[in-house]
């Protein structure tokens, strides 16, 4: 487990403090992310987040490109307050150029900081980055990609990331909704016809599983 928001180690609640902690950020629900992934892991996260008041949507692109499988899965959460969000990692060839690329999907609830995480980008909420995406004069008008989840048209808006990877941020589901690729040019995959998949709703049997994330094992 780690800070969801740092990714250093978190400490257990105790008798001063009744929430897992970070010294570098406070009070956090603890990240949680398996070594491994099959289809046993996807329901093990599904259960957890099935046990929370409010359920967190598990996104997998549904149908998977083609050449590409997942790579892994997680969350951020506690028994206190279960679950607060989730991530599926995917792993396939980059869209323009063929090497390998990694696409990062991410539910959460605000004020997790999982998915500004991830993006690299500063805060824990992508709010004003956001609204700078949207009030940039030099941007085209319009959303930078458009999406389909849970079957409804979802645009995504590119937000400043550092330059290894590309950021996309939106909302589904009343939650933040986070895609982040490596390398940055592997972002063009969501300029295809990507259509996400709630696994909560269904995990499909034709599932492909492949080697664990990196990017979920402290390389992000």
């Amino acid at each position: 487990m780690s800070c969801p928001r740092c990714a250093a180690q978190v400490r257990k609640p105790d008798l001063m403090h009744s929430s897992w902690r970070c010294d570098n950020c406070g009070d956090v629900p603890p990240f949680h992310v398996a070594e491994h992934i099959s289809a046993e892991i996807v329901g093990t996260v599904l259960r957890e987040s099935a046990s929370s008041a409010e359920r967190i949507p598990l996104w997998c692109p549904w149908p998977l490109p083609s050449g590409w499988m997942v790579t892994g899965a997680g969350w951020s959460g506690d028994d206190r307050f279960g679950v607060r969000a989730t991530v599926l990692a995917c792993s396939g060839p980059e869209p323009l150029g063929g090497g390998p690329a990694d696409l990062v999907l991410i539910a959460e609830q605000p004020g997790v900081g999982l998915g500004t995480r991830f993006a690299g980008i500063p805060g824990i909420d992508p709010g004003h980055l956001l609204s700078e995406a949207l009030a940039d004069p030099g941007s085209h008008a319009g959303p930078h990609a458009k999406i389909r989840a849970a079957g409804h048209p979802t645009p995504l808006w590119c937000v400043k990331s550092p330059e290894d990877r590309s950021a996309y941020v939106s909302e589904a589901k009343g939650m933040w909704l986070y895609a982040v690729a490596w390398p940055a040019s592997a972002g063009y995959l969501l300029a295809e016809h990507v259509v996400l998949h709630d696994l909560s709703e269904g995990v499909p049997s034709e599932l492909v599983f492949g080697a664990p994330s990196p990017y979920l094992h402290g390389r992000a």
